[in-house]
């Protein structure tokens, strides 16, 4: 996946990001401040209810299993950034969509395990539904338990980069690092992929829809 860029400085990425399950729900506390209320428990289980009309049906989130501060919400967000910029903000397990108007879209997200977190500019070069996921070699020389998959894990619920993937990319090159989906509400929250960025798959669905290819990412220092 690509390596996206710290506000600061964008550095080059040299890991291949490994998705330990997908997760991701929107989150609720705003890095730069939060509107007043969220959402309704009602409207929760609208919002991450079953979408059953995929190529493979996406189950309700089991909201039992997320902090409510995940769950998708507009905020206040001060940025001079485009529309639709991604902004990644590890430290906080947040991921904002750059709305205009001093607001933006907040989504609860896994980031990467110790070890595996980095920062940085990149952009979105590529995007996929229901994608086929390689593990890397490196991650196979690390978890050997990924060796089956070598020549490409089928689509499904089962695959780590779930229903939607986007790619990022810096200069032209692929950096092995993502933002995928999960069906893993558990995982919303904390550090669990080798560097790749993980959101719900509903709240996934809804940054994708929103999101073309070329759009800026921005991944802030942890």
């Amino acid at each position: 996946m690509d390596a996206p860029a710290g506000r600061a400085a964008g550095q080059p990425m040299n890991r291949r990001a490994f998705l330990v399950g997908s997760a991701a729900i929107v989150g609720a506390v705003g890095l730069a401040g939060c509107t007043a209320g969220g959402m309704s428990f009602a409207e929760a289980e609208r919002v991450y209810g079953p979408v059953p009309d995929e190529r493979f049906a996406i189950p309700a989130v089991n909201l039992n299993k997320v902090d409510p501060k995940y769950l998708r919400r507009t905020v206040r967000y001060t940025s001079d950034e485009a529309v639709g910029t991604i902004i990644v903000d590890p430290r906080h397990y947040y991921v904002y969509r750059i709305e205009g108007g001093g607001q933006a879209t907040r989504y609860g997200a896994n980031v990467g395990r110790a070890g595996f977190l980095w920062s940085g500019d990149a952009y979105i070069g590529r995007k996929a539904e229901w994608p086929i996921w390689t593990p890397p070699r490196e991650m196979i020389l690390r978890q050997p338990e990924a060796a089956p998959y070598a020549n490409g894990m089928p689509p499904g619920l089962d695959n780590p980069l779930g229903a939607r993937t986007l790619y990022l990319y810096q200069n032209g090159k692929y950096t092995l690092y993502t933002i995928y989906s999960t069906i893993k509400p558990e995982t919303i929250g904390r550090g669990v992929s080798s560097g790749c960025v993980g959101l719900l798959t509903q709240d996934m669905l809804d940054l994708y829809e929103k999101t073309p290819v070329d759009t800026k990412v921005i991944v802030l220092p942890a």
